[in-house]
Parts: C-alpha cells; structure tokens; sequence
C-alpha cells in the first residue's frame, strides 16, 4: 500500500511537471514565440468558418468585385459604389453612422448558426468582432456609442455566438482589426501612418486585451497591419500575452506589422500555396466578398463542385481553408450560402478521414492543362483575385486575344496597356507593346486598395477602314489579375478599344469582339496522407481504372473506396498503381464532386 502511495505521488508530481512544461511562459520576444509552435488541433481542423458581419451589411452592397465591408472607406473618402447606392435608398444625407439604427439582427439565432458550421464539418469559427469601421460586436467600453450592446441590436453578438459555438464543441476565433478608420486617435490611411502611437497605446491594446481575456480565443486573426511595423503594434508583447492568457490552445495568424515572421499564414482568395512547415489557411468567401455583397452575380459564387475540389487541394498542399459567411443585416445567413456549407458538410461526412489530421503526402497533387474559349467584345478585366471563368485557375493562368481591329481614321494611334501582371501587343504582326514581368505582390487583405499594375505605351500608325491583325497575350502570376487595352490618337479620345473596332475575323460577315482563349493547370488527384495510410483524392471520375503516379505501395495493401464497402483489386507497372473500379457500380459511388480512395499499408 505505501509503495501504491509513493508510486502516485511520483506519478501526480510528472504528470504537473509535464502539465507546467505545456504550460510555460511565453516570453515577449519572437525566440520565445517560435519555440511554443502551433497547436496539434488547427493542424489538424483544415476546415473553419468566417462571419463578416456588421453595420455593412444592412446595405450589402458595393461593385461587383469589391469588398462590402470597406463601406466605410468609401463614405469617409466621399465617393464610391456603396455610398452612391446607400444615399439613393436612403436619402442623400443619409451617412454611415446611421447604419447603427438599422442593423436590428431580428433574425440573428447563434445556436442555429452554431449548428449549421458544425453540419459543415467545421472545427473552429472566426468572427470579425471589429472591422476597419471600428464598430465593436460586443459591449467594448472602448467602443462606447459605437458597439452593438449599446447600438442596433443590443446585443452581445461576440458572447452569444461564443458560447453558442463552443456549446457544440467547436473552437471559438477572433477576428480583430489592429487599426480603424472611424477613430479620432489616428485615422487609418488618413493620418501619418507613424503617427498611430497614441492610438495603439490608448485604444488598441486596451480594447484587445478587452476582448481577450473576456471571452479566450483560440483563433486570434489581426488584419489591417499593413502599414506599420510589428514593433509599432507590439506584436511581440501582444502575442506572448495572449498565448500566456489563453493557454495552449491559442493560435495567432501573420498579420502583425513588417519583421513579424509569425504566425498561420493567411493567404486571401488565391490558388493556395504550398508549405508544410507552418500552418496556414485560405481565407475566401463562397463568393468574391467578405460581407454580403447583394450586387455580385450569381457566377460569382463557387459551385458545389469548385468548393470542394478547390478545399481538397489546399489540404493536400499542406493547408486548410477558412470559409466566409456573409449575413445579412438581419442576422439570416443567405441560402445560397447555407447550401454550399451543407453540401460542403455531406461530403466531409463521407470523406474527411482523407482531411482531419492528414498531412501532406510527399506528391501533393497531379494536374494536367486546360483551356476555355469565347468571344469577348473588348480587353477590360479586373478579375481581383479571381479568373476569367470557373474552370481557370485563380493563380497562373493565361490569357490571348486574336482578331482585327479598325480604325475610324489615317492616324498616329497611341495603345496603352495596362496589367498585372504581364501583357504584350501585336498589330499588324508587330510587336508594339512587350511587358512581360511580374508584379510586386499585394499584401494580404488588402485587395481592394492595392494597385500593383503597370502601364505601358507605343503608337503605330493607322489606315482609316483598313482591318489590322491584332493579338494580345497576358498572363497572371498571383493574387490580383487585371488587364485592360486602350488607344487614342489626335481625334479619338483614349478610350478602351470598343467591341464596334474589334472583329473576329477578316470577312464582312464577322461578329464584333476578340477570340479569346484562356488556360492554366488543372487539379485532377489530391493526395493526403494519415500514419502509413495514404488517400488520393479524386477531383474527376476515372472510368474503369484509376491510374495514381505515386511510389509503389506495400504488396498487401488494401484499396478502398471510401463510403463504399469491400477492397477494390490494384496493381503497379512501369511506375503506376492502377487501381481497378469497374466493381463499382454507379449506385455505389458515394457522393458527388470528389471521391477519395484509401490505401492501407498493412
């Protein structure tokens, strides 16, 4: 019996060692910081949730591209989309403050939104607490007039989803903007960005350490750095504090000023990248806005299919995904929106072995070309960080335009071409235009205020009535895509090259419009791998056999289909497993978009 005692005691006093090991004290400095790491659970989660929700999205408006959520830039700027359509429904003196007395919530049941996340087989939550605006979704005495307890809703939007959230056993996160517009302090963008000291020392730190130890976090997301240094937001003492607060499970993200090499990375609607020594995560909305954005088409939203083969590569690249909400102002999360969750979720709920806890296999994807071709009436794009269609990839595409042009007189004709990232001209078969660089990369979140393109000129000139061949090439690199072609001379205006001088071809019968031709890579196999299992993911259905160029498994491995019951037969030659799938009826195949095949090393 004493031994019985001892042995405990022994026991009980390594295991509050361990427990003090786990527990140690992260120190302001980024030595410190590095050596805690990431917790194991977001490596593991690959799939999260964003809610931008706030005084933009009573409105939910802005172009079609565009941000919703930056409303209020465009109010304080004076002129913009949202504030031309605000004031046309509103009144023309109406102004953005106003939006406190419309944002009700009525709606707003974060039990139900709780529920809905966990459906779509989400593992943690971020919600934007505070935006640029600096409107605070809880009641932030820092904040006063200006938080929705005191406001609109009068309700603690931050305490509700919280508890609601963790109630269904998922990770509570926080979105947090380092800086605002709307404050008398320094206003962001207004004022010398190295005069932001009062502000960071009187509002921001005591307002986030508010927010932080209130309600822990274990997803903390800072956004709006881009401008100062991590020194000048004390990043170090920030992060450190809120790791010590929260405990083990906390996880900050990268956007913490220049020279903070820290934190998941956070790349923002793009083609993904690809690293396996640091958690990262996309962040993009099912549509091309953060907040609701009611103006955006219906081609904006990704399809079923696109969502999940478009998560399935980020995860084989070593990363996860977090997914945007937008509500309404009412607090009703839009149905298209929900569909694309629940879809999402059906198919983790027969494929996420292939997902949760993977890590990436040592040949993360197989990809093979495609291309897409239309007409198009003229060269003026701004896909942001999008692409020309649903089949093109976001990043790395390309793009060429053929036809004839037709000049209205005998001119010297200027053409300017501006692009991000390259673009060249040819007329009459003369190459007159050659920029064929990269840009310098946006930093991420700041879309809708970066401007990386180039413009570039040359004249040549013209015959009136005579059809010239012309050919523009462009290709994109990554993150924002743009090009536009424009001419002038001295009777024409510049101008975007109109579709009424354009010609498909050289025949009286030709219709308007260039021939346009776009491609890039297209994902085909994504590859994750669990202990010794590996999982080949397919993002298109291989009719009778399914031929992976992967390393040779072990000879008794077991192949199967998952969500489908029973072993499918394989075999390896000339470099190739071929996994035999003509026993699988159609009735069998378990679900739509992606299926993902499991090889079991035993």
């Amino acid at each position: 019996m004493k031994k019985n005692i001892v042995t405990c005691i022994c026991l009980l006093l390594s295991l509050i060692t361990v427990s003090g090991q786990q527990q140690k004290k992260v120190e302001p400095t980024w030595e410190s910081i590095k050596e805690r790491g990431y917790p194991q659970w977001f490596k593991d989660a690959k799939l999260g949730i964003f809610i931008h929700w706030g005084l933009y999205s009573v409105p939910s408006w802005t172009k079609k591209e565009g941000y919703s959520e930056w409303a209020y830039k465009g109010w304080r700027d004076g002129k913009s989309t949202a504030v031309d359509f605000a004031k046309g429904v509103y009144g023309q003196d109406f102004k953005y403050e106003d939006f406190r007395d419309l944002f009700k919530a009525e709606l707003f049941n974060p039990q139900e939104w709780a529920d809905l996340f966990k459906r779509a087989g989400a593992k943690y939550v971020v919600l934007v607490t505070k935006h640029h605006d600096g409107y605070a979704l809880w009641d932030s005495k820092y904040s006063p007039g200006w938080n929705s307890v005191e406001t609109g809703p009068k309700r603690n939007i931050v305490r509700e989803l919280t508890d609601a959230v963790r109630k269904d056993g998922l990770k509570m996160g926080f979105y947090y903007s380092l800086p605002e517009w709307s404050n008398p302090l320094h206003y962001w963008e207004i004022d010398p960005n190295d005069s932001i000291a009062k502000y960071v020392d009187q509002h921001m730190i005591p307002q986030f350490k508010e927010l932080v130890s209130t309600y822990k976090p274990s997803v903390m997301f800072t956004d709006g750095e881009w401008w100062n240094t991590a020194e000048q937001w004390h990043a170090r003492e920030l992060i450190s504090w809120y790791y010590n607060t929260v405990g083990p499970d906390a996880i900050a993200n990268d956007r913490w000023g220049h020279g903070a090499d820290y934190g998941f990375k956070t790349p923002e609607y793009s083609a993904g990248i690809t690293m396996t020594d640091r958690p990262w995560a996309e962040v993009r909305g099912i549509g091309r806005s953060f907040g609701l954005n009611r103006n955006e088409p219906l081609e904006n939203y990704l399809t079923e299919d696109a969502l999940i083969r478009h998560f399935a590569t980020l995860v084989a690249n070593g990363g996860g995904m977090i997914l945007n909400v937008g509500p309404a102002g009412d607090g009703q999360i839009p149905l298209l929106q929900q569909e694309r969750l629940i879809q999402l979720g059906e198919w983790l709920s027969v494929n996420g072995e292939g997902i949760y806890g993977t890590t990436a296999y040592k040949k993360h994807t197989e990809e093979k070309p495609v291309f897409i071709t239309r007409i198009d009436s003229t060269i003026n794009f701004n896909w942001v960080r999008n692409s020309p269609d649903p089949r093109i990839r976001v990043d790395d595409f390309t793009g060429e335009w053929t036809g004839f042009i037709s000049p209205s007189y005998d001119e010297e004709y200027t053409f300017t071409a501006k692009a991000d990232d390259g673009v060249r001209v040819w007329i009459d078969g003369k190459l007159i235009i050659n920029q064929w660089n990269k840009q310098d990369q946006t930093l991420d979140g700041f879309v809708q205020g970066a401007e990386t393109s180039q413009t570039h000129q040359s004249s040549i000139r013209l015959q009136k009535g005579k059809r010239y061949p012309i050919k523009v090439e462009y290709f994109e690199d990554v993150q924002n895509a743009s090009v536009v072609v424009k001419w002038s001379s001295k009777s024409q205006p510049e101008e975007v090259i109109p579709y009424t001088a354009l010609y498909t071809a050289d025949a009286p019968d030709a219709v308007h419009g260039l021939n346009a031709k776009y491609g890039s890579m297209k994902y085909s196999i994504a590859y994750t791998q669990k202990g010794d299992n590996i999982y080949a993911i397919l993002l298109e259905w291989q009719d009778d056999k399914c031929v992976l160029n992967i390393d040779k498994p072990a000879d008794n491995s077991v192949v199967t289909l998952l969500g489908r019951e029973g072993s499918l037969p394989w075999k390896y030659e000339n470099g190739q497993m071929i996994i035999d799938v003509t026993p699988i009826k159609y009735t069998e195949i378990p679900c739509r978009s992606a299926w993902t095949f499991k090889i079991e090393q035993r």
